[in-house]
């Protein structure tokens, strides 16, 4: 699937995943939550285990939407965890399943105690139920006590896209959706700490910045 990345995210790739132009990103500009997309210079990139803190961005944008169960979850609910928040649509047929299966099993790498939770965000409100959600989410052995599938209204939805500097398009003929994969960790206080671009990147150095993260917020 091509990206188009909206013209204020203009990524310098840290580094490439097998057989895509695909790659992490670290952050240190002022994240733009008003109407705007993310602006963001990545850090040079650092291979193997985070040495140093994860540069702390900015405030992750809020939302308060509707889970896979009906009921209203917001980012808030998740202060004091590790928070990993995506973008995803369930007909989706190439890059949201191998990113959703990469999620599910990098939550299988962590331990039951570990304060670490996983949003999926639809890019498709009109058709995304809660319902649908909870069906892609079973689809996906993602466990409830770690997952929540969110979606709401289409202004909403169109608010947080753009807020987390995620470009989304209209359907195609045929009935897919072209959005940027942007994957944003935050941590225990609502800060974006990293962000990752497509769903080629290395498994084990997110798990790493999640381990980070929760060693960081263990030492306060």
């Amino acid at each position: 699937m091509v990206l188009f990345l909206p013209a204020t995210l203009t990524p310098t790739l840290s580094r490439q995943g097998r057989g895509s132009v695909l790659s992490r990103l670290h952050a240190v500009a002022a994240l733009l939550v008003l109407e705007a997309a993310v602006a963001c210079v990545p850090c040079t990139a650092r291979s193997g285990v985070v040495a140093e803190p994860l540069p702390r961005i900015a405030p992750a944008p809020a939302f308060t939407l509707t889970s896979q169960d009906g009921k209203p979850f917001s980012l808030r609910d998740l202060r004091g965890k590790v928070a990993v928040v995506t973008f995803i649509f369930t007909t989706c047929t190439d890059t949201c399943p191998l990113l959703t299966a990469k999620l599910v099993g990098i939550d299988r790498k962590l331990a039951a105690s570990d304060p670490v939770f996983f949003v999926g965000i639809t890019v498709d409100p009109l058709n995304d139920s809660p319902a649908a959600l909870k069906k892609y989410a079973a689809a996906y052995s993602a466990p409830p006590s770690r997952f929540a599938f969110l979606t709401g209204d289409f202004d909403a939805i169109h608010k947080v896209v753009r807020s987390y500097g995620v470009y989304y398009g209209q359907k195609d003929n045929k009935g897919g959706i072209e959005h940027t994969f942007l994957t944003s960790i935050v941590d225990p206080t609502g800060m974006l700490r990293v962000q990752y671009l497509g769903s080629r990147f290395d498994p084990n150095e997110f798990l790493g910045d999640l381990r980070s993260l929760i060693e960081e917020a263990q030492q306060r």
